[in-house]
C-alpha cells in the first residue's frame, strides 16, 4: 500500500474537495491556509496545543474494555475510546481549541459557528470563553427543540445562539446561516465543526482530531499487543470518523467502519446515508457525495441523532470510500436506540445518540467474530443531550 498523503495542495481528495464559494469568501480562505499552512508545522503553536489538550480537554480519553458487552454479545473483545469523557462532552473540543488558536493567531475576536447536537456549539462556546471572544452559535430551530440541554449550556457560556428557521431548520440549515454570517463579517472567524467545507476546513479539522487515532494507536498497542481488526466510528459530517481512521489508513489489516444514519430506513427515503446513496455534487463549498431528491435537487436527509443529519459528507471520507478503504454500514433510529439502551444497561455508559449508531453497528459485528478478533468503537460524545429526547420519544410510552 502507498503511504496516505491526501489531500493535493488545491484542497482535492481525487475528486472530492476543493473549494468552490463566492467571491467574498476567497480571500478570508486564502488567508486561512495560509496562516494554517504556517502554523500546523510551527512547535510554538503544536506545543501550546498538545498542553490544552491535555490539562484543558482532559487528554488523553480513556481506552476502556467493555468487558459486561463483550461477554453479552459472546464474540470479538469490545473497546471504547471515550471521547464523551472530554470536557464539554464530545471529541469536538479537539477541534474547537485547534482553530481558535488559529484565530487568535490570525488576531480574530469573533468566533462564528453552526452546531447540530449541539457539541460543536458547546465547545466553541467554550473556547470563545476561555480566549475572550465574542461567539455566535447558528443552530436549526428543530434541533434547539431536540438538544435544549445543549442551548442552555452554549447561553450559559456567554455565547448567542441564532435559531435558523429555514429549510429543514436542521444542519445543513445552520451552515448556510453561518456561512451567510462569515461572508458578511469576514473579520469574524468561522469556525467549521466537522471534516466538510471549503479547503482548508476539511484538512484542518481531521488534523486536530486525528489525536483520536494516534492515542487509540498505542493504547491499543499497550494493552492488547497488536493492532484492532475493526474500527468503527458513526459519520454525518465525518470528524470523529477521520480523527479515529486516520492513523490507520496505511495499515490494511485494519477494517474501518463507516456507520451512516438510517433513519427511518434507507428504502423509505428518511435518513443519510450520503456515502451509500450519495452522488457527486457540490455543497457548501466542496465537492462530494450528496443525496438528491427526484428532480435532481440536493435531498433532505433524516436522522433522530441531530448530529448525523447532513445531506452530504466530508470529502475525504467520499475519497476513501471510493478507494475501498473504509467499509459501509447503516444503522436505524431504532437500532440505534435500543443501543443507546443497551450501552446504558450493560456498561453504566450513556452514549449519545449519534455515538449509539456506532455502538449498534459495532456490537452487532463483535457477535459474529470470533473472541480473538477486536472491535473498537469510537464513543464520540455523551448521551446528557438526549437523555430527555430519547426518553420521552422512545422510552416512555
Amino acid at each position: 500500500m502507498d503511504i496516505y498523503n491526501q489531500p493535493d495542495t488545491s484542497g482535492f481528495f481525487g475528486k472530492y474537495g476543493g473549494i468552490f464559494v463566492p467571491p467574498p469568501l476567497e480571500k478570508p480562505l486564502n488567508d486561512l491556509a495560509v496562516a494554517y499552512g504556517k502554523l500546523k508545522n510551527d512547535a510554538a503553536f503544536q506545543s501550546r496545543l498538545k498542553l490544552l489538550l491535555r490539562e484543558y480537554a482532559n487528554r488523553p480519553s480513556s481506552f476502556y474494555f467493555a468487558q459486561n458487552l463483550t461477554r453479552k454479545q459472546k464474540g470479538a473483545k469490545i473497546f471504547l475510546k471515550r471521547e464523551d469523557l472530554n470536557h464539554t462532552g464530545a471529541h469536538k473540543i479537539n477541534n474547537a481549541l485547534g482553530q481558535a488558536l488559529v484565530a487568535k493567531y490570525m488576531g480574530k475576536k469573533k468566533l462564528i459557528a453552526e452546531t447540530g447536537a449541539g457539541q460543536h456549539g458547546v465547545a466553541t462556546a467554550t473556547v470563545a470563553a476561555l480566549f475572550g471572544m465574542k461567539c455566535d452559535i447558528y443552530m436549526g430551530a428543530r434541533d434547539m427543540e431536540n438538544e435544549k440541554p445543549n442551548v442552555y449550556r452554549i447561553k450559559i457560556l456567554g455565547a448567542k445562539v441564532i435559531k435558523v428557521t429555514n429549510g429543514q431548520q436542521t444542519l445543513k440549515d445552520a451552515v448556510d446561516s453561518a456561512l451567510m454570517a462569515y461572508a458578511q463579517d469576514p473579520e469574524a472567524y468561522y469556525l467549521l465543526g466537522s471534516a466538510v467545507g471549503p479547503h482548508p476546513y476539511p484538512t484542518m479539522v481531521r488534523d486536530f482530531q486525528k489525536i483520536i487515532g494516534e492515542e487509540m494507536r498505542e493504547q491499543i498497542l499497550q494493552n492488547e499487543k497488536k493492532l484492532p481488526d475493526y474500527v468503527v466510528a458513526c459519520v454525518g459530517g465525518g470528524s470523529n470518523a477521520m480523527g479515529a481512521f486516520y492513523s490507520f489508513i496505511n495499515d490494511a489489516s485494519v477494517h474501518l467502519v463507516a456507520v451512516e444514519p438510517a433513519g427511518l430506513g434507507v428504502k423509505t427515503g428518511r435518513h443519510g446515508v450520503s456515502l451509500g446513496k450519495g452522488s457527486i455534487d457540490v455543497i457548501h463549498g466542496f465537492k462530494t457525495l450528496i443525496l438528491h431528491d427526484k428532480k435532481g435537487e440536493i435531498g433532505k436527509s433524516y436522522s433522530a441523532a441531530s448530529g448525523l443529519d447532513y445531506p452530504g459528507v466530508g470529502p475525504e471520507l467520499a475519497y476513501l470510500k471510493d478507494t475501498k478503504r473504509i467499509e459501509l454500514a447503516s444503522i436505524t433510529d431504532a437500532q440505534a436506540v435500543a443501543a443507546f439502551s443497551l450501552l446504558s444497561k450493560t456498561e453504566g455508559i450513556i452514549p449519545a445518540l449519534e455515538s449509539a449508531h456506532a455502538v449498534a453497528y459495532g456490537i452487532r459485528l463483535a457477535a459474529r467474530l470470533a473472541k480473538e478478533k477486536i472491535v473498537v468503537i469510537n464513543l464520540s460524545g455523551r448521551g446528557d443531550k438526549d437523555v430527555e429526547y430519547i426518553f420521552n420519544t422512545f422510552l416512555s410510552k
